[in-house]
């Protein structure tokens, strides 16, 4: 059970309505993360405003996705593991040892395996990670826009993972337990 509501569309504020028709649009529904963060317009346009623009940037797809997988592991949140378990199989077309590569913060492709191994430490080192681990990646082939957006979908992928946590979010996706103790 959720620790904080999800409003029902007659609770949800107002200026968030037409941010949330805009998700069914796109997705054909709305996730329980969208409603969740619906209870403030502010931090919704905010997190579609920072996912969007990311969407948008030179990070691979199915990168931004191994990306989201990894950390949803390190941060113990079953819902964005579930959601992009789901995500990664269907939009992004991992396949299922891929997804199991990267939630240990690896990937069978050896360029997408240094982003996901410099997101991980990124993750767990809080920002804090050596010039090796900074020099691994830019040899691998990352440009310095695709390492500032790696890091950038850390924070994202950071913000769902405590919101839902804080929040406790029933998972509304085929529900995928973590390998780690939350």
């Amino acid at each position: 059970m959720n620790r904080i509501a999800i409003p029902t569309a007659e609770q949800t504020p107002a200026a968030s309505l037409p941010l949330l028709d805009a998700i069914k649009k796109q997705l054909g529904v709305v996730p329980n993360l969208m409603k969740l963060v619906g209870n403030s317009p502010a931090a919704l346009e905010g997190y579609l405003s920072l996912n969007g623009a990311l969407g948008k940037g030179v990070l691979e797809p199915k990168t931004r996705e191994r990306i989201a997988l990894a950390i949803a592991e390190i941060n113990g949140c079953s819902y964005c593991l579930s959601a992009h378990t789901y995500l990664g199989k269907n939009v992004a077309k991992l396949d299922d040892a891929e997804i199991t590569a990267n939630r240990n913060g690896h990937s069978s492709d050896p360029k997408a395996a240094a982003a996901v191994k410099f997101a991980a430490r990124v993750a767990q080192q809080r920002g804090h990670v050596s010039d090796a681990e900074l020099s691994a990646v830019k040899a691998a082939g990352y440009s310095n826009a695709e390492i500032v957006e790696i890091v950038l979908h850390v924070a994202l992928n950071t913000l769902t993972n405590y919101i839902n946590e804080v929040a406790q979010t029933e998972i509304d996706f085929p529900k995928v337990d973590l390998k780690i103790a939350a």
